[in-house]
């Protein structure tokens, strides 16, 4: 079976104050490895899509600038091999 480059799918909303979409992009396109970048909201609510093999700092990222909830993690490559993700 395939090994994906980047196994988690990390999923999260970002309630704060004066957020903008247009900055965490570019700053988690340059800070982290990953693929498949999705940020989108307004200056008080920003979700996150994004593929990479350490979740965790996307999370400690997103706590940073705000508030996070619906967090989602799922691991793709156990779903690529037909297991629960």
């Amino acid at each position: 079976m395939e090994q994906l480059e980047y196994r988690f799918d990390t999923q999260l909303l970002i309630e704060g104050e004066n957020l903008n979409e247009d900055v965490i992009h570019d700053y988690i396109d340059s800070h982290f490895k990953g693929d498949c970048l999705l940020v989108v909201g307004d200056e008080t609510l920003i979700k996150i899509h994004f593929h990479t093999n350490e979740p965790w700092k996307i999370l400690e990222y997103g706590q940073s600038i705000g508030d996070i909830y619906d967090v989602v993690v799922e691991n793709m490559q156990r779903q690529e091999e037909g297991k629960q993700g």
